[in-house]
């Protein structure tokens, strides 16, 4: 059975099963544009991420950060250490091109989030001069069209996706 895929036809396992699914998530062309956009969300949100679980980069760690996120903000612990994970892991699958949708997915939401609970009220633009009392929602924006990209169009050039995909074809 064959599908176009951006002009493309590929050929794919029938719709059905877990075979279908992996197929469904990870199928995409060797796009480098796609590609870059995904490697770029990939490395800009990986040092958020490790900050958040391991402390790198200046950062708290998982239990500070767990302690931020459920007294300082009042999340729920499930929800706080699923952003942290998806954080850390996501970018991790981002750079490498493994299950890249769902990953995007992830991001995406926690970037929705972020500006809904946190940035939106501080207007659009970064604090760049220290003057604002706090952070504006452009760069959320630039992460969530990266993002979007990556769900359209899959993970492009240099992936694992589209390795596995070209098996189960």
């Amino acid at each position: 059975m064959a599908t176009t895929v951006h002009g493309t036809e590929w050929e794919r396992p029938a719709a059905g099963g877990l075979k279908g699914l992996v197929y469904r998530l990870t199928m995409t062309e060797g796009d480098w544009g796609t590609a870059v956009a995904r490697l770029a969300l990939g490395i800009v949100m990986f040092p958020h991420g490790a900050q958040k679980l391991l402390g790198w980069f200046g950062g708290h760690g998982f239990a500070g950060t767990m302690g931020f996120f459920t007294g300082g903000m009042g999340l729920p612990a499930p929800l706080a250490a699923l952003i942290i994970f998806i954080e850390f892991f996501g970018s991790l699958a981002l750079i490498v091109g493994a299950l890249s949708r769902p990953a995007a997915l992830g991001i995406a939401a926690i970037m929705i989030g972020a500006v809904a609970t946190v940035h939106g009220k501080f207007g659009f633009f970064m604090n760049w001069y220290g003057t604002a009392p706090g952070e504006g929602f452009e760069y959320h924006l630039l992460a969530l069209g990266l993002a979007a990209l990556v769900l359209v169009r899959g993970a492009g050039a240099l992936s694992l996706d589209r390795a596995v995909a070209a098996r189960l074809r």
